[in-house]
């Protein structure tokens, strides 16, 4: 990939925050998403490159842009496969909470798991702790890793999990640990990449989510040195199908970071949406807006925080070509 890439890929991921960020508040999740989507689909049209969704809204047959199989750019350079989700957290946005974000991920052609849309077991850790833990082992196991490889007691250790009924016994186990807990709406993709930065306060991520959106998130912490473990959670005979249609007969298999996001190269991008640990939301004044952004690159190491100031009357539709 070519390393201009990252820069041009900021672009859509602001302009589908400032599409669906109108929207905050204001209880309607699916004109936030309907937003973010179109926004982030216009602006891919100018993205000199030849990109492929693999991870997007869903089927042909089930989203009308930024489906599946779907190609964008504008046709020249590099190929690459494309993992997008235009508004993580829609619900965030619908009732004005924490850690909402528009994210993409690119990697080279083949080197993306086309996840099926279905839970994923998931445990996540920042760079310390790369190596150390085990999505299959006890809960209280993997927290004494982290707090070890992080010099700090258990008591220490700020756990984020998905407030959820099936995570009660695991959220049970952690207490019973002595760790902290942050509890999420929604929104794993954050919590995931947040255990990387210290600034954010997050030691490990726990529990289960969107398969989609693991590997998203596994392209964030490939760029940062940190690690994603994960396994596919069907929850009936079509999703246990669907994992067999993708060659995976071993339902219990474990996704390393290798099988999430392979090869060595590949570009995150993400605009806060609204506030979290690690990104400001958009802030709207008159006929301008600012935004604040991350883009990372994996082969390079690169971690660029971006902080833009938009002129909306001159680009009214969020692109100019």
């Amino acid at each position: 990939m070519e390393r201009s890439l990252s820069m041009e890929l900021v672009r859509v991921t602001e302009a589908a925050a400032l599409a669906s960020g109108r929207w905050m508040g204001r209880g309607n999740k699916e004109e936030a998403d309907r937003a973010a989507t179109e926004a982030m689909r216009d602006v891919f049209d100018t993205i000199p490159m030849k990109g492929t969704v693999v991870i997007g809204e869903g089927e042909m047959d089930e989203a009308p842009m930024l489906y599946i199989g779907e190609k964008l750019g504008n046709g020249y350079g590099p190929r690459v496969d494309i993992a997008v989700d235009p508004l993580e957290g829609t619900n965030i946005v619908a009732y004005g909470q924490w850690n909402a974000l528009a994210v993409l991920a690119v990697a080279d052609n083949g080197q993306l798991l086309n996840a099926p849309d279905m839970y994923m077991e998931k445990i996540a850790v920042g760079p310390e702790s790369v190596g150390l833990v085990d999505i299959n082992a006890p809960v209280i196991d993997n927290l004494r890793a982290v707090a070890k490889a992080k010099n700090k007691d258990v008591e220490d250790l700020v756990v984020t999990i998905l407030n959820r009924k099936r995570h009660e016994q695991m959220i049970q186990d952690i207490r019973a640990a002595g760790a902290r807990i942050k509890l999420l709406p929604d929104g794993d993709v954050a919590a995931a990449v947040n255990t990387a930065f210290d600034n954010t306060g997050v030691d490990i991520m726990l529990g289960s989510g969107g398969a989609p959106e693991g590997v998203i998130a596994a392209a964030g912490l490939k760029c940062l040195g940190g690690e994603l473990q994960g396994k596919l959670l069907p929850q009936n005979d079509a999703e246990v199908e669907r994992c067999r249609s993708m060659g995976i007969e071993t339902l219990d298999k474990v996704f390393s970071m290798d099988d999430l996001v392979g090869g060595d190269d590949c570009i995150f991008a993400a605009t806060g949406v609204t506030d979290g640990e690690l990104l400001r939301g958009v802030r709207y004044k008159g006929q301008n807006a600012d935004t604040q952004s991350i883009v990372m690159r994996a082969k390079s190491g690169t971690v660029r925080f971006v902080d833009g100031t938009h002129s909306m009357n001159k680009k009214p539709d969020l692109v100019i070509r």
